[in-house]
């Protein structure tokens, strides 16, 4: 009985092996069908970066990566030289950050290796600054350049970093962090839409947004110990609307929510926790349900309430370490308070939920409500690609030669 239940595991296992196979062969070939397109088909190479598994391989990305962010790899800048080092007021500080970078790299890299790679990442970044002057430098950047330096070299590195900078990252590299902090005010409306609850305890621990900076700015880059992680996050946002990595932030916190809940109702507990970013993230499930939320809750639905949050952003991060050190929360009194605000919560859960049930439905969310949050691609997928044309018209009319 035990040889036959052995038995039919390892055919059950053969089977599902034969079907991912499979079916990463027809996703490969529907890459390459797209890439061969004349022209070629930017928007299906979209949907194949957003949809399970993303691009796949790392020779599949630097095929595809220029082409979702328009760049000619037949006219490719030459490559930066070392003279961009003299009197530059951002080396100092790149050097500083390059240095401390050694967990970027491939574990077991050759050490020679490894240094080569850092010097070809300063020299990137000083040259995207040098051709550049209205950008600024920011600590973090290192951080995504670097990845990009891993997967398609320093050449086709150069100009894609370039393109990135001057359109996703551009908020990001202002003279101040207002621009960062608006995007990052975009994260409280998002989790409120779907969980009041997590909203309202996380408000009330006046816990603020700080705890993602590091994952908006980094697009995940720095907080990620897996590279396959990171890289799949980096075809999903290369697809998409720049905010689309507020939206992924959101799912995470949303996927945490029981541990939020679950935690002492103060700055910093709350802080602590969510800074500590899980490494074994369930991400096709996650990119789904951020690409979802991002249909269900446009930019444009948020902005209201993203200004608003503007107002009182500043005096909570300037506020941030005070508050730390002068919180000694009493555990029965914020236990009692979690309780009530849970009681609370779960009425007007019931009334938003009446309330939703009368409302009548449009198509859309007819169809998202069937598609579910399915890794598969589907509609949420197709309107997020739209979503990303329509933001960057240029990138879509501009086809190769």
């Amino acid at each position: 009985m035990w040889c036959e239940v052995v038995s039919l595991l390892r055919s059950l296992g053969s089977a599902l092996v034969s079907y991912f196979d499979a079916k990463k062969k027809r996703k490969v070939a529907e890459i390459y069908q797209a890439l061969n397109s004349d022209p070629i088909d930017v928007a299906a190479l979209r949907r194949m970066a957003i949809s399970e598994g993303g691009l796949l391989t790392d020779e599949i990305r630097r095929k595809v990566w220029p082409k979702l962010l328009s760049v000619n790899t037949d006219d490719l800048p030459p490559l930066p030289g070392k003279e961009l080092r003299e009197d530059n007021k951002d080396y100092q500080q790149v050097l500083l950050d390059v240095r401390r970078s050694l967990r970027r790299f491939p574990p077991g890299m050759p050490d020679d290796q490894r240094e080569g790679l850092q010097e070809e990442l300063i020299d990137i970044i000083l040259h995207v600054l040098k051709r550049n002057p209205q950008l600024h430098y920011y600590q973090g950047y290192h951080d995504i350049v670097v990845t990009f330096l891993l997967v398609v070299g320093n050449r086709l590195a150069t100009a894609l970093v370039e393109k990135l900078s001057t359109h996703h990252l551009r908020d990001f590299m202002d003279p101040t962090m207002d621009n960062t902090k608006h995007i990052l005010n975009y994260l409280m409306p998002i989790i409120d839409q779907v969980n009041p609850e997590v909203h309202d305890f996380m408000q009330s621990a006046e816990v603020g947004t700080i705890f993602a900076l590091s994952w908006l700015i980094t697009w995940f880059g720095h907080v990620l110990s897996d590279f396959r992680h990171v890289v799949r996050l980096y075809d999903f946002f290369l697809a998409c609307h720049p905010l689309m990595p507020i939206y992924f932030a959101a799912v995470i916190v949303l996927h945490r929510k029981q541990e939020v809940l679950e935690c002492e109702c103060d700055m910093a507990s709350v802080h602590h926790l969510l800074s500590q970013i899980p490494q074994d993230l369930p991400y096709e499930s996650l990119i789904s349900k951020a690409g979802v939320l991002f249909v269900q809750f446009p930019p444009s639905k948020l902005a209201k309430e993203a200004a608003q949050a503007e107002r009182t952003a500043a005096s909570t991060f300037k506020d941030f370490e005070l508050a730390s050190v002068q919180q000694k929360p009493d555990t029965v009194l914020r236990q009692r308070f979690r309780e009530r605000l849970r009681g609370e919560e779960r009425l007007r859960g019931e009334e938003r939920t009446k309330s939703i049930l009368t409302k009548p439905r449009t198509n859309r969310f007819v169809k998202l409500a069937v598609m579910g949050l399915t890794v598969a691609l589907g509609a949420a997928a197709l309107a997020v690609v739209k979503s990303a044309l329509e933001w960057a018209p240029k990138f879509e009319l501009e086809i190769f030669p």
